[in-house]
């Protein structure tokens, strides 16, 4: 036999190889160049291609595991896991670790508004999700509902906030919100204490070592809104003071007030207030405090984007406009860079805003999702990487492998994962040529046009089912059996014969009833104890003209 070609078939060595020049590849892969190009022939009409490596949007890594628009986005401090909150009422939980290029998923699916003993409970879309800035072990989640809930960093509830009497009208005396929670944020500094704005016009500061109620309430009463004195809370912000040593609360309300409070108290009035920081009755839905604590940004809803000086909140600073997402997606935030040196935000268009917090001047602005609204964005500082949220589900992570560490550059850092002939292809996600994660399964039988967006039921067949079948799910309802009478209706021949006794129904009762009646006389075995206590009736003989004429008589009614 020839050695060489034995040499030459048989492999090197076992495991993984060596494959520097395919990383350096799969890199390439989620370089942003082309999609910027084509932003730029189409709405800026401008060839300059240079690039600017202050900020990481160079390369991109696109997460497809909700159903609908994600509105609200988190990692924890060390930036090894990420939780997005969506409209589909769902939290997924993702580990930077444990991802490959081949297997980006979340690796945990969880409904925070869903009860485990409740098979007809209601699910309410996410508005914030953030972890706690100083242990980043637990994670905050304010749903559509008036209870904020507290969850570990795997996804157990350790901490709700109780609900307050609706039926009370001085919200002072009230244990908790009575309406729906808009937002929430945590305590700068203090790991055991957040706060949630409302829709019944109040700011509710919590502590997780009492259960019972609020730890403080602060009331915002609207001169604008007439004798009920009530006005949303739209956004809320607790950030330091520009001293270093204290705190400070800042809220807007729907009345299209600016409004801040001590962080530590006293809440009995607020230290500065703007009655028309923006136009009234318009859902002022991003604000934010520079990490100094000398700016305040907020985005409202007509359409602008203003500064304030903290040290003076009387007037803005700057203002420009920006068309706003907040009718249709309230949770679009705007935020302040790591460093305070920039503000980002979203716009209708999927492009991602880099201003000046000098100017409000756009330093940068480059393309996301092309044509869909991009509602959240995040900036983690020690992974120097963008984070942002949009309309069609997709979570897209911005990076530079130049700056960047960790997050989006580990997982392209790494091989692909080996298939295994057990794995279920419904269950990975594979990283296609655009550096966009193809989400996707082909159905049995189908051509590759009859390619389907993997839904968590199709990633999922089996998880959350009893033995005997039954969906765990409380957002699907119980399916009955089939049966073979629910398929079709039921021929007249077919109940005749499968069906004992069918026949009874067009039987005519009084017929059903005398053919038993020789059966009874000659066996009266229901009847014969009467037969020798009852009196035998006797009646008189009368001829044919005697009955008749007591028959007439009976008529005319005369007495004989």
């Amino acid at each position: 036999m020839d050695e060489d070609a034995l040499r030459d078939y048989l492999p090197t060595a076992f495991g993984g190889s060596n494959t520097e020049n395919d990383l350096e590849a799969q890199m390439e892969k989620a370089r942003r160049l082309g999609f910027e190009k084509k932003y730029r022939e189409e709405f800026i009409d401008s060839d300059d291609d240079d690039e600017d490596d202050e900020y990481p949007v160079s390369h991109e890594l696109v997460f497809k595991t909700h159903d609908r628009a994600v509105t609200s986005i988190t990692l924890d401090t060390a930036g090894a896991r990420m939780i997005t909150g969506s409209t589909d009422c769902s939290l997924k939980f993702h580990d930077f670790a444990s991802l490959a290029p081949n297997t980006i998923r979340a690796f945990k699916t969880v409904d925070p508004t869903a009860t485990k003993t409740s098979a007809t409970s209601e699910t309410h879309p996410i508005h914030t999700v953030k972890f706690n800035p100083s242990t980043g072990s637990q994670v905050l989640v304010v749903s559509a509902t008036p209870q904020a809930r507290v969850l570990s960093r795997d996804g157990e509830t350790e901490f709700e906030t109780v609900k307050g009497d609706m039926y009370l009208r001085d919200m002072n005396m009230t244990k908790g919100h009575v309406s729906e929670i808009t937002c929430g944020t945590w305590h700068p500094t203090n790991s055991e204490q957040f706060v949630t704005a409302g829709t019944d016009s109040t700011l509710r500061i919590w502590d997780l070592n009492i259960r019972t109620r609020q730890k403080d309430i602060i009331v915002h009463k609207s001169k604008q809104a007439g004798a009920a004195g009530r006005s949303r809370m739209t956004a809320v912000a607790w950030g330091v003071e520009p001293e270093g040593s204290k705190t400070m609360l800042v809220s807007a309300a729907l009345d299209g007030s600016l409004l801040m409070w001590p962080g530590e108290g006293p809440y009995h009035r607020p230290s500065a207030e703007v009655k028309n920081a923006h136009t009234p009755d318009t859902w002022t839905s991003g604000l934010d405090i520079s990490s100094d604590g000398r700016l305040i940004v907020s985005r409202g809803g007509d359409d602008m984007i203003k500064t304030w000086d903290t040290r003076k909140l009387k007037t803005p600073i700057n203002s420009t406009p920006h068309p706003s997402t907040a009718q249709q997606y309230p949770t679009s935030n705007i935020i302040f860079a790591p460093n305070s040196t920039a503000i980002l935000t979203g716009s209708a268009v999927g492009s991602l805003y880099i201003l000046n917090p000098a100017t409000l001047k756009p330093e940068r602005v480059t393309p996301v999702t092309f044509a869909v609204p991009l509602i959240t964005v995040q900036w983690h500082p020690k992974l120097n990487q963008i984070i942002t949220g949009s309309a069609n589900a997709e979570t897209h992570v911005l990076f530079d492998p130049k700056t960047s560490s960790k997050g989006a550059v580990s997982i392209l850092s790494r091989l692909p994962k080996r298939r295994h002939i057990d794995d279920d292809a419904s269950l990975t996600t594979d990283y296609d040529n655009l550096g966009v994660s193809g989400d996707a399964i082909l159905n049995p039988g189908t051509s590759s046009e009859g390619i389907q967006s993997a839904t968590y039921a199709s990633r999922h067949p089996t998880i959350g089912l009893t033995a005997s079948g039954k969906s765990r799910d409380p957002r699907r309802p119980h399916i009955p059996a089939q049966t073979p009478f629910s398929k079709s209706a039921p021929s007249e021949e077919h109940i005749r014969e499968r069906i004992a006794f069918s026949d009874m129904r067009t039987e005519d009762p009084r017929e059903a009833l005398l053919k038993y009646a020789d059966k009874a006389k000659d066996d009266p075995m229901f009847t014969k104890a009467w037969s020798k206590t009852q009196p035998k009736t006797v009646y008189a003989d009368l001829s044919d003209e005697e009955d008749t004429n007591a028959r007439k008589k009976k008529k005319t009614g005369e007495r004989s």
